[in-house]
């Protein structure tokens, strides 16, 4: 089925107050120290307790010092263990893939980071405006697509982006927005999950969030976000992680913020202006 063309928007929002209860210093209630009731003087602080403090404070000082120099910069190596787990929502990864298949990054590694990777830009390929073009659509397919089920994939995804599926969308026969418009179909990758891996073969979850739609005053399919998993099963072709099948599901979808909704105009400006990235790790 094609990718990016399910997207629901919400409308649905929410909001509320928070109070923030301040403490603010005491001040000067009485002075224990030399008024009124009694005229207590302030003990004197021995040298035994003046030590301790000034050994805390050498203390402290040199332990800033060893953090920055081990914290470093960019080219400063941490002293951290490299296996160290990551928060569940940190990004995670070696590094990014240096290949390139067209505009497609390509090169992946033959394990279940490269095929996560891979996995997730494929979903970005496959689910862009790229694939409402006819031309344009050969060549994404045969650049994720493994050489055993090229022809299945790209029959399969002519069907799906068909003129009469183009044209009930508002789009013209090659995939391009009518004058005054702007076609928006952009995926973006929240996460990936390794479901199955072995040595030759990989099945990955992408979750997406998705915008879809036209801009434009007379758009009667104005954008709207939506949030999508695509299924990738993907095999080792000697070299690479290539596509066998692709499937897509709706969700998991989170609450909708309360942000105000922009005007067609700004959301074109946006999408001419603010270029996509591709999502290797």
């Amino acid at each position: 089925m094609s990718l990016g063309d399910e997207h629901d928007g919400a409308s649905a929002g929410g909001g509320g107050t928070g109070q923030t209860r301040t403490r603010l210093p005491d001040s000067g209630a009485g002075d224990v120290y030399g008024g009124v009731y009694g005229g207590a003087r302030r003990p004197a602080r021995n040298s035994r307790s003046l030590i301790t403090v000034v050994g805390v404070v050498v203390l402290l000082i040199a332990a800033i010092a060893f953090a920055n120099r081990s914290g470093g910069g960019d080219d400063t190596p941490s002293d951290a263990p490299a296996d160290r787990a990551a928060a569940p929502t940190a990004a995670t990864g070696v590094r990014p893939v240096a290949g390139k298949n067209g505009t497609i990054p390509s090169g992946y590694a033959r394990d279940e980071q490269g095929a996560q990777s891979a996995a997730a830009n494929y979903a970005v390929a496959l689910g862009s405006d790229g694939m409402f073009n006819p031309v344009r659509r050969q060549e994404i397919v045969r650049a994720v697509a493994h050489a055993d089920s090229l022809t299945k994939l790209q029959s399969g995804f002519d069907a799906d982006y068909s003129e009469a599926f183009l044209s009930q969308i508002g789009l013209k026969a090659d995939g391009s927005a009518p004058s005054g418009s702007t076609f928006v179909n952009r995926t973006l990758p929240a996460g990936t999950k390794v479901k199955n891996f072995a040595a030759d073969t990989a099945d990955v979850d992408v979750w997406c969030m998705g915008l879809f739609g036209l801009t434009g005053e007379s758009s009667t399919k104005p954008v709207t976000s939506g949030w999508f998993t695509v299924s990738l099963k993907l095999r080792w072709n000697g070299s690479d992680w290539k596509v066998l099948e692709t499937s897509q599901k709706t969700g998991p979808t989170p609450v909708t913020g309360d942000n105000p909704v922009s005007g067609s105009d700004e959301i074109a400006g946006a999408v001419n202006e603010y270029g996509g990235f591709t999502y290797a790790r």
